[in-house]
């Protein structure tokens, strides 16, 4: 006990315990956190389900024309929000901004959509991935594998690789990124090389092709193929300048994503020609991209891209795994989740214990539709149409509220710092972007029937959407709890490292 006692008394000696409250600093540069947060965007499966989806169930032409319209409405949402990333460096990202413009206990309510959003479009991307694996080993191997056994393998090694350095995360993640893009540039160039009758037509573009009552719907769709871009703030402990990389790297993904996408997109009206691409998804689905490679760039070309379509998915599924990790250490730092989530891995700096939770809950949900499959080698209809459908709708719900959200709370922030005059142009993008992101999630609810592929008057239309309307409630209710139970915590709520870190210079200074 003496010993303690002098060790305590000793100037210099701090008995702060921390430090395992932060992320690593410095393990990502620009090129890893590009490749980190673009990852998530799934290029090839964008370009070879989302597309051919919206062309086929929406039947508008005119899909290249909306990636240039939701990528001006996201570059003004990033205006503001690069601008908050400046001041606030937290793994939260989302609900720490909320939380410093809109007070703590807005934020746990966004910390609970946030934690259920991208779990949803994590685990939702086991739904398809392991039914293509499953296609794969039927097509090359003559071998009949339930799709859930891919399903679950694959999350066992994300949560594995979950426990490793964020750089070694970003290694991985940037060469099947590479490679994947390479792939789609070259069907994008076959397909302005040798283009269908009506030649290099740019009728894609035209503002009249999105007439008609489908294109807030087709909205919806084509935003979530922006998911990953607003990744970057998660990862801001772990850059050695954060002030300056994030900002750079979400305005470059964003803007690579929207003119990569409006490209490719228009790639595949010039391939089958602007008349026939509705008629052309309809009939062939998902098979679209790959029965047009195989006609222009042969079958060892098809076969590649078949392999990196499901490799894409697992960098997609790493991407949000680190993610859904990096929001329950935050949360579990604030004590909005038990303490234990707010640990880091004494080896590698990665926060282990959400690791473990996004890994047991993938697993979970894998089991629960697994069970529910009556024919789970033959029949997508189980692990795509709803594992995929329902849960990456409802992650994509969650994410369009969260960045309307932040869109109002930049405004909050910089007006309680008495900056709106020297913000004003921000403040007025941040307004912009919010109002169109709410008419997209206005939407997104009144059209999920359609989304989820559910009949007419389906229960789904509303329960599904419900989840996160009931995550918000639920995240309420919890913030107003902690207001009024531990005031303390409920004011760190946003704080993240910042909190300990005064927490630690006034036991030092004392």
């Amino acid at each position: 006990m003496a010993t303690e006692s002098s060790s305590k008394s000793r100037p210099g000696i701090s008995t702060f315990k921390g430090e395992d409250r932060a992320l690593r600093a410095g393990r990502l540069g620009t090129g890893g956190l590009l490749l980190s947060v673009l990852a998530a965007t799934a290029p090839l499966m964008v370009v070879a389900g989302v597309m051919p989806t919206t062309f086929a169930v929406m039947g508008i032409v005119g899909q290249p024309l909306l990636f240039v319209a939701l990528g001006v409405v996201l570059v003004l949402f990033s205006v503001g929000y690069a601008e908050m990333s400046r001041h606030v460096h937290n793994a939260g990202a989302f609900y720490a901004y909320i939380s410093r413009g809109l007070g703590g206990t807005a934020g746990a309510s966004a910390a609970l959509v946030a934690l259920v959003a991208y779990n949803a479009l994590q685990v939702g991307i086991y739904g398809i991935f392991g039914f293509e694996v499953s296609g794969l080993f039927a097509t090359y191997a003559d071998l009949s594998v339930a799709w859930w056994i891919p399903a679950l393998v694959a999350a066992l090694v994300v949560g594995a690789l979950g426990w490793l350095k964020i750089d070694v995360n970003a290694r991985v993640l940037g060469v099947l990124l590479i490679i994947e893009v390479a792939l789609v540039v070259i069907f994008d160039i076959a397909a302005v090389s040798d283009p269908a009758a009506q030649g290099l037509s740019l009728h894609a573009f035209n503002p009249d092709t999105l007439s008609g009552a489908g294109v807030g719907t087709a909205l919806c769709f084509c935003i979530a193929a922006f998911t990953g871009f607003e990744q970057a703030p998660v990862y801001a402990e772990e850059t050695s300048r954060p002030h300056v990389l994030v900002p750079r790297v979400m305005f470059l993904a964003v803007g690579g994503v929207a003119v990569f996408f409006a490209l490719s997109s228009w790639a595949l009206t010039i391939a089958t020609g602007p008349s026939a691409i509705v008629g052309e998804a309809q009939k062939q689905s998902a098979g679209l991209l790959f029965g047009l490679t195989e006609d222009r760039l042969g079958t060892t070309f098809t076969d590649v891209l078949h392999f990196l379509f499901v490799t894409g998915m697992f960098a997609a599924l790493l991407s949000f795994h680190n993610v859904v990790a990096r929001y329950a250490f935050a949360m579990g730092r604030e004590g909005l989740l038990p303490a234990a989530f707010g640990r880091t891995n004494s080896a590698s700096g990665a926060p282990g214990t959400g690791s473990l939770l996004q890994t047991a809950v993938s697993v979970v949900v894998i089991a629960v539709f697994a069970i529910a499959d009556d024919k789970p080698t033959g029949d997508p209809t189980v692990p795509v149409l709803h594992l995929f459908t329902w849960l990456g709708n409802i992650g994509s719900l969650g994410v369009i509220v969260l960045m309307a959200a932040a869109s109002a709370s930049v405004i909050a922030f910089f007006v309680r710092r008495g900056a709106a005059g020297a913000q004003a142009w921000r403040l007025i993008t941040s307004a912009l972007a919010g109002i169109a992101l709410l008419v997209i999630a206005v939407y997104t609810v009144k059209d999920f029937d359609v989304l989820v592929g559910a009949g007419p008057g389906s229960s789904l239309s509303w329960v599904l959407p419900g989840i996160i309307g009931l995550a918000v409630l639920v995240g309420l209710a919890q913030g107003l709890v902690m207001r009024s139970r531990k005031p303390e915590a409920h004011a760190r709520i946003g704080l993240g490292n910042e909190a300990f870190q005064l927490e630690k210079a006034a036991e030092e200074a004392s």
